[in-house]
């Protein structure tokens, strides 16, 4: 891994920008393209990568130039991208985004992965956010923004490179790339339809805990209690299940959550009661680590969370308006969950994250939506995302519609969604914006709320 140039094609993803800035960290020369790039999207990021020092081209081939460079592509780029095709005229080593993670990964002498359907990249800032704040100088592979590790000099901080053992990286099972790592300490939180079909993420989780010296796993998850682990296992529960790990005597707070851990009280500044449990996989990971649960609960209590989870943008006219992650059901349950806590009705913008994921899960979010959304709720859908590239668009945002029935309304526009949120919007409401891979949603969320 000595003195080697790295070219990113794809550079501005959530899972290429962290990784991108890891081996930058460890002393390799990183450049890259991106389509957002060229589209003229997500400018700021784009800008401050630029002002790091890493060189950013046009997607066209250009900055690909020598057999020298090692290319390495996310899952989105597809062989037809000039950048693409320059590489294999130049000779050049190719790499996947999962190949290069993995490498590093298995390198470190404490690997931490964090998986599961939901809740990884939170459970990951949890996770890097307890060693950092007791000084064990972790290196951190997330796919989201960490708010703890924000800075003028790191506005964009998904990634943070440290000179500790500890390696902690959330890792995916949606491209079947789980399969390459060989944790020392394996979270699960749980399985859920996403990606893929059941039979296969059944057979992905079985062999990444297969893979692990010590599994940290949800005993809420029947699917996750079903699958076979090693003999050295921490289980975790916020339901009763006798557990390793109990939470107790949970107290939920707009901004938070309280709860006993044995003796310990545990408090967080993220809410919802699907953090207690997120937070439980963090400080399972700690203590396969070796680390004192004590000690480790007073260090989550600073944790701030994570960007677009749950992320209040402001507030207008008494409207508050949030930012968040959710895509699948089950994080989409756990957003309305938390939110249903406490009184207001929902107003909620949901974006597609592709039209093959909606194909896939289309009447399990329609049902989801159906069971979680109170009688008050309204959700509006636009069209699914879509950057460009080959995809099966037969299956429209309009077929959820359909399924939910007259809580629901489809506009192909985004910004006629935006002006009948608007146009709903009273005093006490929340207007949630949701969806994912689309680094535009969050100025969306904004848009809205300057325009209340």
């Amino acid at each position: 891994m000595k003195n080697k140039t790295y070219f990113f094609c794809g550079i501005g993803g959530s899972g290429m920008m962290p990784l991108s800035l890891i081996v930058r960290g460890q002393g390799h020369k990183v450049s890259g393209s991106d389509r957002s790039l060229d589209q003229g999207r997500t400018s700021a990021k784009f800008d401050w990568l630029k002002a790091e020092g890493i060189g950013l081209f046009p997607q066209d081939g250009s900055g690909v130039t020598s057999a020298n460079q090692i290319i390495v592509a996310s899952t989105a780029v597809e062989d037809t991208v000039p950048d693409m095709q320059a590489a294999v005229r130049h000779g050049c080593e190719l790499m996947s985004r999962a190949d290069l993670l993995a490498q590093l990964f298995n390198a470190s002498d404490q690997g931490i992965a964090i998986a599961g359907t939901s809740g990884k990249s939170t459970v990951t800032g949890m996770t890097g956010w307890i060693f950092h704040a007791l000084g064990k100088d972790p290196t951190v592979m997330n796919g989201a923004v960490m708010k703890n590790f924000i800075s003028d000099e790191a506005p964009f901080a998904s990634a943070l490179v440290g000179k500790g053992p500890a390696f902690i990286s959330e890792v995916d099972e949606s491209d079947g790339s789980i399969a390459l790592y060989r944790p020392n300490i394996a979270v699960l939180n749980n399985i859920a339809l996403d990606h893929k079909s059941m039979d296969e993420l059944r057979a992905l989780f079985t062999g990444f805990l297969a893979a692990a010296q010590v599994a940290v796993i949800n005993a809420d998850s029947e699917e996750v209690m079903a699958l076979d682990r090693p003999a050295h296992s921490i289980t975790y529960s916020i339901m009763g299940v006798p557990a390793d790990l109990m939470a107790t005597e949970i107290s939920e707070r707009p901004d938070g959550v309280d709860f006993l851990l044995g003796d310990i009280s545990v408090s967080l500044q993220t809410p919802g009661r699907h953090n207690v449990s997120n937070a439980l996989a963090a400080l399972g990971a700690a203590k396969a680590a070796g680390i004192d649960l004590g000690e480790a609960a007073k260090a989550l209590s600073g944790f701030v969370g994570l960007r677009r989870r749950l992320e209040v943008v402001g507030e207008a006219n008494d409207i508050t308006v949030i930012d968040d992650f959710g895509h699948n059901p089950d994080k989409i349950a756990a957003t309305l969950n938390a939110l249903h806590a406490f009184p207001g009705r929902l107003l909620l913008f949901f974006q597609p994250h592709g039209y093959g994921p909606l194909k896939l899960m289309g009447n399990d979010l329609a049902r989801m939506f159906r069971d979680k959304m109170q009688d008050e709720d309204r959700l509006l859908l636009c069209d699914p995302v879509y950057f460009g590239g080959t995809t099966d668009k037969s299956v429209g945002s309009e077929a959820i519609v359909d399924a939910i029935g007259d809580r629901a309304q489809y506009f192909a526009s985004r910004d006629d969604c935006a002006s009948r949120l608007v146009a709903l919007a009273r005093p006490g409401d929340r207007i949630v914006v949701m969806g994912a891979r689309d680094d535009t949603l969050s100025q969306f969320a904004r848009d809205i709320l300057a325009r209340l």
